[in-house]
């Protein structure tokens, strides 16, 4: 009778399981992201004209939709986090699996896991970052949430923000300081802030007040707290990072910068703005998530923009880092984003940063000189063009081909350090010829039958076409549309 029993609950099991996996194959995703879409637009527009009331029924339609849900568990289970699990060790790596997460994604009852603390080093291998990383069900939830929440950050958001947004990047950033600094008449100064811990000391009060979702919801992702060695510590302050809500978060807290400038620095009499304030006191500010600078026209008024900027901040329970908060010269040169800025006879030139060069190098150096002793050249041109074409995407719209020369024939001397390691009784002429072929009249191509290693000296530098900053994706769809496929040509035409 037992027996009997334990088989049919295990029939009914596997039929349960058959049934989640054929309703998530069976989503139609294209509609989906349409549906959702459609909602996310409603929300964009009825916060331009202030209709906070319906924005909040159109949040809640949002968040409580089947389709939205899907899309929260499909971008959970596809993202790079995908492996990693949180505190309860779960993973949604199957289809009846995810199907079952999203018929379990509600409000109702809702209570948050704490998050697992882990340490990744930063880029200077001095510091460690924190990182929070949550459950599967609370990432999904958080995305769920973050799906309501953005479009009205992209309305409210400040035009010169650039990080974590839709439709926006670094590049677009590095366009709006070189149409502001490459005049002869812009400004010289340049205020480079940093922010201390931004993710991790967020007022909580302010953020529960000025953030328009729900607030229980959010207070459970705020106030999970974390688990370190066993131990549970509380969070009451900050929006950790490693949630997929936190970047949105960060951004409308540090949203508002923008116009306390403009009403103290670009306002006449009247109360409007006028261009000639603006180039009167020449202070820009461009951010991109916690980094961001400001230019004026003289030192003191910089000085000036650190104290604003310090207030601005306090109110929110966040500080400068006075080790990395600079105000410098533009002629001394800064860098942002991984990339130098500095004038040479009144002409801005924008270069990869040393940091950034020398994180490339390290980079292929360990994959060359330590994790690649042992691979077959087909498997080491496949990891290193991996790296190469990345970072040479990422830099290839700025004045680049000499540092591309340099970390070329840089490359190039690791190689033959790694061809040496493995043929230590053959010389110089019989490893080249071996490895370092002839292709398309070039010879020396590091290469095999299959493939060959990009060559950096060949790589094309093409401008990267200026973001529209008054643009917002969710209303102005057509022209993210036609400046994505812009985007595209360009990658195209690049790889050719």
């Amino acid at each position: 009778m037992n027996f009997s029993n334990s088989t049919t609950v295990k029939t009914e099991r596997l039929k349960d399981k058959r049934t989640l996996t054929a309703q998530w194959n069976s989503i139609d995703w294209l509609h989906v992201q349409k549906q959702v879409n459609r909602l996310q637009i409603r929300i964009a527009k009825a916060t331009v004209i202030g209709a906070m009331n319906k924005v909040k029924r159109l949040q809640y339609l949002l968040t409580h939709s089947f389709y939205a849900k899907a899309l929260a568990v499909n971008k959970v289970t596809s993202n790079k986090g995908k492996s990693t699990s949180g505190v309860d060790n779960k993973l949604w790596s199957t289809s009846a699996s995810k199907m079952k997460a999203l018929l379990s994604l509600t409000d109702k009852r809702y209570r948050t896991k704490p998050l697992k603390r882990v340490y990744i080093e930063k880029k200077d291998k001095k510091k460690k970052r924190p990182l929070g990383i949550p459950t599967m069900h609370d990432r999904a939830m958080q995305t769920l949430y973050a799906l309501a929440l953005e479009p009205i950050a992209e309305v409210t958001g400040d035009n010169i923000s650039f990080g974590f947004r839709k439709g926006r990047s670094a590049k677009d950033a590095c366009e709006q300081i070189f149409c502001i600094l490459a005049r002869k008449c812009s400004p010289k100064w340049i205020l480079e802030g940093d922010i201390k811990g931004c993710f991790d000391n967020i007022n909580h009060e302010w953020l529960l007040n000025n953030i328009p979702t729900d607030k229980k919801i959010m207070k459970q992702f705020l106030k999970s707290g974390f688990i370190y060695k066993g131990t549970l510590f509380p969070t009451n302050t900050g929006s950790p990072q490693g949630g997929t809500i936190s970047s949105i978060y960060a951004n409308m807290t540090l949203d508002g910068l923008e116009k306390l400038i403009q009403d103290k620095y670009h306002k006449n009499s009247k109360g409007n703005i006028e261009n000639h304030y603006r180039a009167k006191t020449k202070v820009n500010l461009v951010r991109y998530a916690d980094d961001f600078i400001i230019t004026a026209s003289t030192q003191e008024i910089a000085e000036e923009l650190k104290k604003i900027v310090s207030q601005f901040l306090k109110e929110r329970g966040l500080m400068l880092s006075e080790e990395k908060t600079t105000i410098t010269h533009i002629d001394e040169g800064f860098d942002f984003l991984g990339w130098t800025f500095r004038k040479f006879k009144e002409k801005l030139i924008i270069k990869p940063s040393k940091n950034s060069v020398k994180t490339v190098i390290r980079k292929c150096a360990t994959i060359i000189l330590k994790e690649g002793k042992a691979h077959r050249q087909e498997d080491l041109i496949r990891r290193l063009n991996q790296i190469i074409r990345g970072w040479t995407n990422y830099h290839r719209h700025v004045v680049s081909s000499q540092t591309f020369s340099y970390v070329n024939n840089t490359i190039y001397l690791l190689l033959q350090q790694w061809a040496k390691h493995r043929h230590p009784n053959k010389n110089k002429w019989w490893r080249l010829n071996k490895y370092w072929h002839e292709c398309n009249g070039k010879r020396w191509v590091f290469m095999t039958d299959k493939n060959s290693l990009i060559n950096l000296k060949n790589v094309a530098i093409i401008r990267h076409p200026k973001l529209q900053i008054s643009k917002n994706p969710f209303i102005d769809k057509k022209y993210f549309t036609k400046r994505r496929m812009k985007l595209k040509s360009l990658v195209i035409a690049r790889n050719g």
